[in-house]
């Protein structure tokens, strides 16, 4: 029994021996693995805390790189902000110096002109009190010599102060008048310039001959006829000359009276291309060309007063001013000047705050006398001032015909403008047929009027023989010597020339000084 209780307890404690050695196994075992387990974990630790270090390496450096960039940036930026406050600071230190140095200028300048303000305040006063001791002396003197008291004295100097005062107010006047000339030439050569530029119109220039061609010579013997009775006829109908000289192919026709020499060269110009001449059928060509010339007269004035935008003109009136187109003066068609006359005057008026409408009628009326001049007796300013007056015409529109060559006076600023124009289109170059001979003598005749006078050193015709220039001797001349040489210039050669419409004498009276710095 107790072997069995040995037993059993040894045996129990083999059982608590071997299980307590089991748990020392078991948790050797347990222990072995538990560090290998930690030192798994602590290497992966490790690994893991390599490769946060790792990490935060790259984002601390990234983040020193970025830091480091942004600051020079900001240094460049600050650097450059830097540089451009010193040029500005540079700048204004040299505009400061710049300005300084101006001013130091200024202020030595300043200086100067004080000094010499003082000199010549001091001067003045020297000069006052000598003045003043020189009035003392004349009156002093006035009294011994005349036995003047001082009252009388002073009325002498008043009167001597009167005359200088005199004779600055008449220079005075005499400038500001020149200078309103001045003004005024100048105002009016620009409003007659645009209206020359604004208007061109194409002169033709004819004589009191008229050439007809002949298709043989054999017509000149039909055209006499037998015993001369054809050409009888021929001039007894028109009222004109027929010449047939030793000229191949060719008659002159010659008159004075313009239409009647046109309705001859149409008549003649018809008979020879029909053939047939003989004294009656003489008589009917010259009646039909009669007739055309005078529907061309028609048509002439009524195409005139239509392009001049004229109203209410009488038939009369416009006959007589298609009459103008086979009148010539001086070679100019005198119905183109008159048509000239009155786009140039319409356009001045407008300038001139002046009505065109009645601008234009008169410089389209201004010559209508010399449709008829060769008809009736005195100039042909009046005569067609006359007319006008008979058919109702406006007053102002009869002075400015009657005014235009100075046979009355103007009374309207219409009867000065419609001379102005009418030297205009006159004077200009190409409006007037004149030979070159004559040209060149009229301008020789200019200068040799102009050098006949004393104190004269040259003259220059200028202009197309339009003006003269005088230059004078200055020391022989004084300025109003020269007024009075341009006056009798001009006489001279009023009396002494004929010339279409004005010549202006120019005296130049100049003194030069010269000298040369060595």
């Amino acid at each position: 029994m107790l072997v069995s209780i040995w037993f059993a307890l040894l045996l129990g404690v083999m059982g608590a021996l071997t299980g307590y050695l089991a748990g020392i196994v078991i948790s050797g075992i347990r222990a072995t693995a538990a560090e290998k387990s930690a030192e798994d974990i602590i290497k992966s630790a490790h690994r893991e805390a390599d490769v946060i270090r790792k990490d935060a390496e790259v984002q601390a450096r990234d983040s020193v790189i970025r830091a480091r960039e942004d600051f020079e940036q900001r240094s460049n930026q600050k650097r450059q902000d830097l540089m451009l406050l010193e040029e500005r600071m540079s700048q204004r230190e040299t505009n400061l110096e710049r300005k300084f140095a101006m001013l130091e200028k200024k202020e030595e300048a300043i200086d100067v002109r004080l000094a010499a303000i003082e000199t010549t305040k001091l001067e003045l006063v020297e000069q006052r009190r000598e003045l003043e001791a020189l009035k003392q002396e004349r009156r002093d003197l006035l009294q011994r010599i005349a036995a003047m008291s001082q009252d009388q004295a002073k009325e002498a100097l008043m009167k001597d102060l009167e005359e200088d005062l005199r004779h600055d107010s008449a220079t005075l006047i005499r400038r500001v008048q020149e200078d309103t000339i001045d003004i005024a030439e100048r105002e009016a050569r620009k409003i007659i310039t645009n209206a020359i530029e604004r208007y061109a119109a194409d002169q033709v220039g004819e004589i009191t001959t008229t050439a007809v061609p002949l298709p043989t010579d054999e017509m000149k013997g039909r055209i006499i006829g037998r015993e001369g009775r054809n050409i009888r006829a021929l001039e007894a109908a028109t009222g004109v000359n027929i010449l047939i000289d030793d000229t191949p192919e060719l008659v002159l026709v010659s008159g004075f009276d313009p239409i009647r020499r046109e309705v001859a060269r149409r008549a003649l110009t018809a008979l020879i291309s029909d053939g047939r001449i003989h004294p009656s059928r003489i008589e009917e060509v010259v009646a039909k060309a009669q007739s055309e010339i005078d529907e061309s007269i028609v048509k002439a004035g009524e195409d005139a007063v239509y392009e001049l935008r004229i109203h209410g003109l009488p038939p009369e009136i416009t006959r007589t001013v298609g009459r103008l187109k086979f009148r010539y003066s001086y070679g100019q068609n005198v119905l183109e000047h008159s048509m000239e006359m009155g786009h140039l005057m319409g356009m001045m008026a407008s300038e001139l705050s002046l009505d065109p409408d009645i601008a234009r009628r008169i410089g389209l009326l201004h010559d209508v006398g010399k449709a008829l001049d060769h008809h009736i007796e005195g100039g042909h300013a009046l005569i067609g001032a006359d007319l006008l007056k008979k058919h109702g015409e406006l007053p102002v529109v009869v002075n400015a015909v009657a005014s235009h060559h100075n046979d009355v006076e103007p009374e309207s600023a219409y009867a000065v403008l419609t001379k102005a124009a009418d030297a205009i289109t006159a004077a200009r170059p190409g409006a007037r047929s004149e030979t070159t001979h004559l040209y060149l003598k009229r301008l020789e005749k200019l200068e040799e009027i102009a050098n006949g006078f004393r104190g004269v050193k040259k003259s220059y015709a200028v202009q197309a023989g339009r003006e003269v220039r005088v230059i004078v001797e200055p020391h022989q001349i004084t300025d109003d010597d020269a007024v009075q040489l341009a006056h009798n210039i001009s006489r001279q050669i009023e009396h002494d020339l004929e010339y279409p419409g004005q010549i202006k004498v120019t005296v130049v009276r100049e003194t030069r000084c010269v000298e040369y710095a060595k």
